[in-house]
């Protein structure tokens, strides 16, 4: 039996496993990095131990530390989430070999299935219909082909190559990825399939021989090759269900299958399904599977481990279940990650945390909380948003429309950009595939439209009216900057997305709305677009958090959270951060012209260019490490290098100089 359980992970996993070890009446262990000694999940287990170490994105992969803190806390058994240890053979039997249960398959399940070459060859021999693929980049003739790390999953390691003049360099950068992600840089190449869809089958196993398929999953839309919208049950006929449950619990007998696993397939137009790969662990997107079936899939996998048979009879799935990963990263820049402090994170009509529902409704698995610091260690996820609903439009709606009215302030997120897809006629015709997002860039635009945007900083600087009032000694009661003989207005400076908005406004001495305007040229022309007069706009009402207008006979009313200059405004048409700028900005240093930045912290893995080097608009010239993945650095315009200042190998900050290039 199960008293004590350490979970082996963070973030949002190591929170789900704790609310079913709390219910089942589990003591919890958590262990944790030193960037993560105030993560919620680091508060809530009943005991904590710290790992030390000097590199944060390291410290969930030393075993020896892991197996001492079981030791120190008296657990008993050892969960390892997904990601980091979960699919590492080594661990698991490091796990048993100390005496400790091991939530998981055995070792040597995962070794084999690991091996994602080795895997392949031993189902072909089950029956399993596989893709062809080559170790040997000469022995490859034809393409596309998807480069592939032998061990891991994730996305991480992985490269579509369409041309023999490009598969050098995505072998060895697929290479390195796998390596900085898994370990081990082992890589193979398989023939890609166009618009192949990414489907899955849930599969469990018991001690007792017994493997079933607990439902399948659509996980097609995938950004970087990692899944973003998942859903349950997938929307294909019955004779390719029924081929892939077959398919996939073949697969797991072949194995001697035990505990949680996912079998992963393609799925070709014509209807012809191939093998992925075996995902020996709980799967990020489990929550779908949960709420279709009613079953707690943590629950399940803790049942196994302790020796139980899987129970005699299983749910059959009903209605549909939509999970979208919401990230910190900025889609509409190459998914660049985002960093910062969540000042403020809100999702309403929220109707359980990491647990099932028993009607249509929504289900948040977070591993952030407000005050959450996001930095750049670890992966991008911040939180799982899951409805369930009667019919997969129902859910569909509930989760675009919750998603819309989250409150995410503080750290840029893929927010807009999940309820577009929800929303797009494309996603509701089930025409996705896994080259959805490059064949749909629409869905990469903000939600708030360019000309919104002056009435929203409109709305903020009101805000900001209104609270200085509130604060005032004396005569609070008059209006902001109300004059017995009206004078030049009230001027506000925002730094927005695409530049800076000016708003000039008055109000009259009973705080109505007397006149406004805001400055279309302080805004970029891409996002201004045509020019066109302000809308007619009254104000209703202004607090410091929140304000009413009447724009253009449409009442609409703005939700205002300001955190020192930053102002966070969500209204009907899309939210937006701005930053109040000062009246008499301080001189700053000046950067030399030609200069590229680091949009983010992380470490410089490649240098591509030397100084004094001609490069093209578009060409690589440094390749930037950060959250797990590789970011290129490209040339934005034609000239010479001029600077490289931080070597391979260097760490940056934001903002700090990468290169510098002369335009001639």
């Amino acid at each position: 039996m199960i008293t004590k359980l350490l979970v082996a992970n963070r973030g949002e996993i190591a929170r789900r496993v704790f609310a079913t070890c709390r219910a089942l009446g589990v003591q919890t262990v958590a262990v944790y990095s030193d960037g993560d000694a105030d993560a919620p999940f680091a508060t809530e287990a009943d005991q904590a131990v710290r790992l030390p170490g000097d590199s944060p994105a390291e410290t969930y992969l030393r075993v020896e530390l892991i197996l001492d803190a079981a030791r120190r806390c008296g657990a008993d058994a050892v969960h390892p989430g997904y990601g980091f240890l979960a699919e590492n053979a080594d661990f698991a039997a490091a796990v048993t070999d100390a005496g400790l249960t091991w939530v998981g398959p055995p070792a040597k399940v995962i070794a084999v299935m690991g091996d994602k070459l080795a895997a392949k060859g031993l189902l072909a021999e089950a029956g399993v219909p596989m893709l062809p693929s080559w170790t040997d980049t000469g022995a490859v003739t034809d393409f596309p082909v998807l480069v592939k790390a032998s061990a891991g999953g994730g996305g991480r390691g992985m490269r579509i190559v369409r041309g023999a003049d490009e598969l050098a360099d995505a072998v060895a950068s697929a290479r390195r990825e796998a390596a900085a992600a898994f370990g081990d840089g082992t890589v193979f190449i398989e023939r890609y399939v166009e618009r192949g869809r990414h489907v899955e089958v849930q599969i469990f196993g018991d001690t007792h021989g017994r493997v079933v398929a607990l439902g399948d999953r659509e996980c097609s839309i995938q950004r970087r090759h990692q899944k973003i919208v998942e859903e349950a049950p997938a929307v294909v006929p019955e004779r390719v269900r029924t081929a892939l449950h077959e398919a996939a619990v073949a697969a797991g007998r072949a194995v001697d299958y035990v505990g949680a696993g996912t079998v992963e397939f393609l799925l070709a137009p014509g209807g012809e399904i191939f093998f992925l790969e075996m995902n020996t662990r709980l799967q990020v997107e489990h929550p779908v599977t949960e709420l279709c079936t009613g079953l707690d899939l943590v629950g399940l996998q803790l049942l196994v481990a302790e020796g139980e048979p899987l129970p005699a009879t299983l749910p059959v799935g009903t209605g549909h279940a939509i999970e979208v990963r919401l990230c910190a990263e900025d889609a509409g820049a190459g998914w660049r990650p985002a960093t910062g402090t969540l000042h403020r994170f809100a999702v309403p009509q929220v109707t359980t945390e990491f647990g099932g529902l028993d009607r249509p409704g929504l289900r948040l698995d977070s591993g952030v909380v407000a005050g959450s610091v996001v930095g750049v260690h670890y992966d991008s996820m911040l939180a799982k948003l899951i409805a369930w609903g009667r019919t997969r439009t129902e859910a569909t709606r509930l989760l675009s429309t919750a998603l819309t009215r989250a409150e995410l302030h503080g750290v840029t997120t893929n927010r807009d950009l999940l309820v577009r897809v929800l929303r797009s006629q494309a996603f509701a015709a089930v025409e996705i595939d896994t080259g959805f997002l490059d064949r749909h860039p629409e869905v990469f635009a903000p939600l708030l439209p360019a000309d919104r945007l002056p009435v929203v900083a409109l709305a903020a600087a009101l805000a900001a009216a209104a609270g200085r009032r509130a604060e005032a000694k004396v005569l609070a009661g008059l209006p902001s900057g109300w004059r017995n003989v009206p004078a030049v207005p009230q001027v506000t400076r925002f730094g927005g997305p695409d530049g800076e908005v000016e708003v000039r406004y008055r109000l009259d001495r009973v705080g109505r709305l007397a006149e406004w305007s805001a400055d279309p040229t302080a805004t970029s022309p891409a996002a201004a677009g045509p020019a066109a007069g302000p809308p007619d706009v009254a104000l209703v009402e202004a607090s410091p958090g929140g304000v009413v207008l009447d724009v253009d006979g449409v009442r609409c009313a703005y939700r205002v959270h300001r955190v020192g200059s930053a102002v966070f405004v969500d209204g009907p048409d899309g939210a937006a951060s701005l930053v109040e700028l000062p009246r008499l900005p301080l001189p700053t240093a000046e950067v030399a012209a030609g200069s590229l930045l680091a949009p983010l912290p992380g470490a410089v893995t490649r240098v591509h260019v030397q100084v004094g080097q001609r490069v093209v608009a578009g060409e690589p010239l440094l390749t930037l490490e950060a959250m797990k993945l590789e970011h290129q650095v490209l040339a934005p315009t034609d000239g010479v290098v001029t600077e490289l200042p931080v070597p391979a190998g260097g760490q940056v900050r934001t903002g700090a100089v990468l290169a510098v290039i002369d335009i001639c």
